[in-house]
């Protein structure tokens, strides 16, 4: 070919491509299709997966979660199990976790026979993220099982850092745990005053930091079994405890059973609450001049009763004060007669009997 001709075939095949909306490939010649290959003479075909037995199933259950529906608190390890009909060695299962719609982790799992032709597995997971978590399960295809899955479950992780105006199940639960130790408590699921009132009555028990709000600290103690109240006079019948060591006010049944139990301040060390064992010797309903709401005295003017202030520390002038709310049920209960133990841990304390003891 001339070079005048090549020249000019060059520009055509330019002038091609520039003629082509921008974006769009040229298309390259398309490869031969690939030969399926051929099964040697003789040789079997490849085996296909078995079919579903009818009865097949695989279902999930979430275990060591709280309520229904089920929650943990941040940081525990809830366990998913899984139960798989038929069981076939080897088998495996995948788990698929989202939180909040978006998946998170995926985690392949061995089965184990359990018997009856059933298999199990078991896997642990706990969040550090507040939010639903969501998990499904599928177990693969096989040539000795075809493919199944499970009907996801769910847990919601909620924090253990609660304050007032908290809500959901880790309050109910906190406000079930303290109720359970029969401190007074509402279990509402809100975290109200009350509840702050019954945490302050735990934390001191416990001797954590005395303020009104839980923390993980403050479950695991629960789940522990700590801030029981231990009756010290369990023969003196239906009674009052006040334990001036650990601030707290508690109504005992006949046989040293726990009533309830209640933040108070006692006296002040200028003007402390007497140690000893006295009697409700006169109970005044209402409020009175001094501030003081249903008064139940044990001795001389030295009472148990609601006042306005109750710090989380000793500053009565000598009297038991208990917080408002708390002070009709109180004053229900008691009855003129009723022993009324007052100590400290270490026995030391006022024996005087004042006659200025006040609210």
């Amino acid at each position: 070919m001339a070079p005048r001709q090549v020249f000019s075939s060059v520009l055509a095949a330019v002038a091609l491509c520039c003629a082509l909306p921008a974006g769009t490939a040229l298309a390259a010649e398309a490869p031969p299709a690939p030969t399926p290959p051929v099964a040697a003479p003789g040789a079997p075909p490849a085996p296909a997966p078995a079919p579903l037995p009818p009865s097949a199933s695989l279902k999930l259950v979430v275990q060591r979660a709280h309520g229904n529906p089920p929650f943990a608190l941040l940081g525990e390890r809830i366990v998913v199990r899984g139960i798989v009909v038929p069981y076939v060695a080897g088998q495996t299962v995948v788990l698929s976790f989202s939180r909040e719609g978006r998946h998170i982790l995926s985690k392949r799992v061995g089965v184990s026979a359990v018997g009856n032709g059933a298999g199990q597995f078991h896997f642990a997971y706990a969040s550090h993220r507040k939010g639903l978590v969501s998990v499904s399960a599928e177990h693969a295809a096989t040539a000795q099982l075809g493919a199944f899955t499970a009907k996801p479950v769910s847990v919601h992780f909620e924090s253990s850092k609660l304050g007032i105006g908290a809500r959901g199940g880790a309050v109910r639960l906190l406000q079930q745990e303290l109720a359970r130790e029969r401190y007074e408590v509402p279990v509402s699921g809100y975290f109200d005053e009350a509840t702050g009132r019954a945490v302050l009555a735990f934390r001191k028990m416990t001797g954590l930091e005395r303020i009104e709000s839980a923390d993980a600290h403050v479950f695991t103690l629960l789940q522990r079994g700590a801030g029981r109240f231990h009756v010290r006079y369990p023969g003196d019948g239906y009674h009052v405890e006040a334990d001036l060591s650990k601030q707290v006010l508690v109504e005992i049944n006949r046989g040293g059973r726990v009533r309830r139990i209640y933040t108070m301040s006692s006296g002040k060390p200028s003007t402390p609450t007497v140690l000893g064992r006295f009697h409700v010797y006169s109970k005044t309903p209402g409020t009175n001049s001094e501030g003081m709401v249903d008064s139940n005295y044990f001795i001389r003017g030295y009472a148990i009763h609601g006042y306005a202030e109750v710090p989380a520390y000793a500053a009565s002038h000598g009297c038991l004060r208990i917080p408002i709310p708390n002070a009709p049920a109180v004053f229900g209960w008691v009855q003129v007669g009723y022993p009324v133990d007052v100590y400290t841990d270490d026995g030391r304390g006022s024996k005087t009997v004042r006659g200025n003891a006040g609210p």
